[in-house]
């Protein structure tokens, strides 16, 4: 049940960040939650520690760590569209 749980937030995080950063008509579904549970590993390295929040990669699902994996999330877009040559928005 954990690795469902896992999929579907990682995919909605994905998700949401895409949509921030202007790239959900160039995404799917399976790369968006690639972007979810990637880009929450990158928020759990970069953010966590600052805010004392984990990741939902950690198992566990607050507020804090839904932010943390967002943020993480909207960091790795940015850093797509930066070696892709797009404008970060």
């Amino acid at each position: 049940m954990g690795i469902i749980l896992w999929l579907i937030i990682g995919g909605v995080v994905g998700w949401l960040a895409s949509i921030v950063m202007r790239r959900d008509g160039s995404q799917g579904i399976i790369l968006n939650i690639v972007v979810g549970i990637v880009g929450s590993m990158l928020g759990a390295w970069l953010i966590g520690p600052m805010v004392g929040a984990p990741s939902i990669n950690s198992g566990e699902i607050s507020v804090g760590s839904l932010l943390v994996s967002f943020l993480g999330a909207v960091i790795l877009l940015a850093i797509v569209n930066l070696i892709t040559r797009r404008s970060v928005r």
